[in-house]
């Protein structure tokens, strides 16, 4: 943590910069949005482009309302109080997890504000209202990250006990149904809430302050999920290894109410799995969107009316994604009822499968039609570019089910890669249990990386169609493949709903195992005979665990297939909110050339050559600090789970029905300390290295934003996909080997321990720093380009440099496990 001596420092140090400013130049934190009231739709009988923003209000109204009902459905839904009472204690542990967390944010917020104080209001001049009204953005952005996954753990652990009774009916695909539910729910209030604050921003504040408060509002939400997914990364991975770690020392089942860690696992997936997801989600679609705003907006300044076309289409784009989702959500459910209602066993991957594809199809039939209303019969726009931009986006929305395919392939249960992990288990043990999964890991990182890849390349060829180069001035000709990059990740959110659906499945079936276990309800005298009197149905409990089972299994692989999509969303949209950064500099040049005096600003184009050695550079100095953020994350994990097992040694009762909940809340508590410890590290090397390198040359800071994004994805891939396949092998020991207990499932478990902070903790939280790195690297670029004083520039660069290897080597040689046999906290 920061002492009182580097907060004095970082004060003297903003004394320094507004000393040093001058006025700044116009760059994507002071975008400029047009006047939407001027555009009308030929193609829609002449509605206005505010008209079809009201309406996408109401779509957002009709999308929370079906979220809502959804929750009140899931509550009604019967459960026993056994299983409804531990359903409410995991509740109550993660309802004090994000208390504590919201702490922690408003901490953080504090150092983010204070730059944006000082860029919007020393360097921007804006008055003191117009600042507080962009702060006020910020807060809100980091509020709906925070809120969308508050309500994500609320209806996930109300779907848990309901999901955990229902399979005592032996009615699979209702019980499938119950987690998927609550997912959709998830995943529609979070676009509708993400939109509805967007499009406010949009119609409701005055013109000059829009722009600077998507700016805020994307920061603000990167902000929350950067904290929320690294801290519930850290946070579930040191419960799960501690608690599965006792399987092999105690041999005890699968989460046995005697362990004390079993709580905290539980709490831990839905701070891992539903709070970072969920956050995650919320912040990725909010920041894409402020993406290509940003983009329109700066390259289209001198085509109001195009510009305002442009971004009425993008709203809409994200409005109709409510209906799309609804839409197929129903379909599937109609579909599924019909193929696997009467059956009491079958293959738990295909409705999810079926959903997705489902949604894609949906999504481009929509696309194309709203497109061509919309685009096709505007006065002045090429009669083609309705078809050219539906294609481009469709592009990212094959990507959106493509990638999941790809992704089972190394993941699933019946995945070749992940039975040949189980087959490496049962003849080398652990070690040749992990090598075959590292394997797994690098094989789908070629393979992902290929579709995305073809994908982008299909996207490119269409941004060099006449239609859409029509669109670009003639000095920004290099930026049609920008915008097409932009609209692939738009593309990939275009089911955004469903993908967030399947996610949310995950964390619901791996906690309904739990409440079924921790409930004891198959000890319960007269259980039976109480539960046919009280809910009209004799429970079937064999084959109702292993339906549990084979939901979690389900559930592994589609957490894993939502991994990748996130990911590509923050490299694929990258290279568009790097569009602001490239624009100001070469606006900087031209100043520069009209001068006639040298300076230190080249011909943008050709500094951002790869021959250029500032790029090469800055390519290097991003790809080593994602090898440090995956060290520094996992660090935390390893050193956190160590306590956590020390104490559950201690402190395991062997003799007992259940853990006291003093020792329960002990694990929670060991686990919540890590993970804030290790954010605090994590949070002040990205944040002081976005503000450090801009300052050494704005140019080798594009660099490093790339390095980061491409670095970032193959590394993200690679462990998501290496941990989903260890996750699997260990599921099909269990389900259909039924080997618990035995050589082999500990050397499962063994894998499955490397793998979680692989898939849950490093791979994931990737996304949101890339994209928090980004977005606020927009503010520092400018911040450090106003200045003139090259000696003074160097001096602050070299000190946050400085500060951010203070904490690197904190991250490690502060982290580590004592030498001392204690817990060490």
């Amino acid at each position: 943590m920061l002492t009182p001596t580097s907060w004095k420092k970082i004060g003297t140090l903003a004394l320094l910069l507004a000393a040093a400013a001058t006025p700044a130049f116009a760059g994507e934190a002071d975008i400029k949005i047009p006047d939407l009231t001027h555009v009308h739709f030929d193609g829609l009988g002449g509605v206005s482009g505010v008209t079809l923003m009201y309406l996408g209000i109401l779509m957002c109204a009709i999308g929370a309302v079906f979220g809502l009902v959804q929750y009140t459905q899931t509550k009604a839904l019967p459960v026993h109080s056994s299983m409804a009472g531990v359903s409410h204690m995991i509740w109550e542990t993660c309802k004090t997890y994000l208390f504590t967390q919201g702490k922690f944010l408003a901490i953080l917020w504090v150092l983010i504000g204070a730059c944006m104080v000082y860029y919007f209001g020393v360097l921007s001049h804006n008055s003191a209202v117009n600042v507080v009204v962009i702060l006020l953005a910020s807060v809100l952005g980091i509020l709906g990250s925070y809120g969308v996954a508050w309500f994500g753990i609320r209806i996930n652990t109300v779907a848990n006990s309901r999901t955990a009774f229902s399979a005592l009916k032996g009615n699979a695909l209702n019980t499938l149904f119950i987690p998927l539910r609550s997912g959709m729910s998830v995943g529609l209030l979070l676009v509708c809430v993400e939109l509805f604050f967007m499009i406010c921003i949009l119609v409701f504040l005055p013109r000059e302050l829009v722009g600077p408060c998507f700016i805020g509002f994307a920061i603000g939400e990167s902000l929350g999920a950067s904290v929320l997914r690294i801290c519930g990364g850290i946070f579930t991975k040191i419960a799960d290894i501690g608690s599965d770690l006792m399987k092999i020392v105690f041999k005890l089942p699968e989460d046995d109410p005697k362990n004390p860690g079993v709580i905290a696992d539980c709490t831990g997936d839905n701070a891992g799995d539903s709070v970072g997801p969920t956050a995650d989600g919320f912040e990725t679609y909010g920041v894409t969107g402020v993406a290509l705003i940003s983009f329109l907006a700066l390259a289209l300044v001198d085509s109001q009316e195009l510009c305002a076309m442009l971004i009425v289409w993008l709203f809409v784009m994200r409005a109709l994604m409510i209906v799309t989702s609804l839409v197929s959500y129903f379909i599937n459910e109609i579909i599924s009822k019909a193929k696997y209602g009467s059956l009491k066993d079958f293959d738990y991957e295909a409705p999810l499968t079926h959903l997705v594809w489902i949604t894609s199809a949906v999504s481009i039939g929509i696309t194309f039609l709203a497109s061509y209303f919309l685009l096709a019969h505007q006065p002045g726009v090429n009669s083609a570019l309705w078809w050219v931009l539906s294609v481009i986006i469709s592009c990212g929305t094959i990507a959106g089910a493509l990638i999941p395919e790809f992704t089972k392939v190394f993941v699933s249960t019946n995945s070749r890669h992940v039975k040949e992990v189980t087959n490496c288990s049962k003849h080398g043990g652990a070690s040749l249990n992990i090598l075959s999964g590292l394997v797994a890991g690098n094989f789908s990182a070629f393979w992902m990386g290929l579709v995305i890849m073809l994908l982008m390349a299909a996207s490119y060829y269409f941004s060099q169609n006449p239609a859409l180069l029509a669109l670009m001035p003639a000095k920004f000709m290099y930026a049609a493949p920008i915008f097409a990059f932009g609209l692939v990740a738009f593309g990939f959110l275009g089911m955004g709903p469903v993908t967030i659906a399947v996610d949310s499945y995950g964390p619901v079936t791996d906690n309904a195992q739990s409440v079924y276990e921790l409930s004891q309800i198959e000890g319960k005298p007269g259980i039976a005979a109480e539960i046919e009197r009280d809910f009209g149905f004799k429970p079937d409990f064999h084959n109702a665990k292993y339906q549990l089972e084979k939901g979690d299994g389900a559930g592994n692989t589609f957490k894993a297939t939502a991994k990748p999509v996130l990911i590509g969303t923050a490299v694929v949209g990258a290279t568009t909110m790097v569009f602001g950064i490239i624009m100001l500099l070469q606006k900087l040049y031209e100043i520069q050339v009209a001068s006639g005096v040298a300076g230190p600003f080249k011909e943008v184009v050709g500094a951002l050559s790869i021959v250029q050695p500032e790029i090469i550079l800055g390519l290097i100095m991003g790809g080593s600090v994602i090898y440090w953020f995956t060290g520094a994350s996992m660090q935390a994990v390893v050193t956190g789970a160590y306590s956590a097992v020390v104490y559950i040694k201690e402190h395991m009762k062997l003799d007992a029905t259940t853990a006291s909940e003093k020792d329960s809340k002990e694990v929670v508590r060991i686990c919540t300390v890590y993970a804030q410890k290790g954010m605090w590290n994590i949070f002040i090397v990205v944040f002081c290295f976005a503000l450090a390198l801009p300052f050494f040359n704005a140019y080798f800071f594009i660099g490093y934003l790339i390095g980061i994004a491409f670095f970032g994805l193959f590394q993200a891939i690679f462990m998501a996909n290496a941990g989903g396949a260890w996750d699997n092998a260990k599921k099909i020991v269990e389900v259909e080997l039924r080997q618990k207990g035995t050589d082999l499932h500990a050397a499962t478990v063994v894998g499955d321990t490397v793998g979680d902070p692989f898939k849950d903790t490093s791979s994931v939280a990737m996304n949101p720093v890339i994209k928090f790195t980004t977005l606020f690297g927009l503010l520092a670029v400018e911040i450090a380009v106003t200045m003139t004083n090259q000696a003074l520039k160097t001096g602050i660069g070299v000190f946050f440099f400085a500060v951010a290897l203070v904490f690197v080597y904190r991250s490690f040689y502060h982290m580590r496990i004592p030498d001392e046999n204690s817990a060490g906290i």
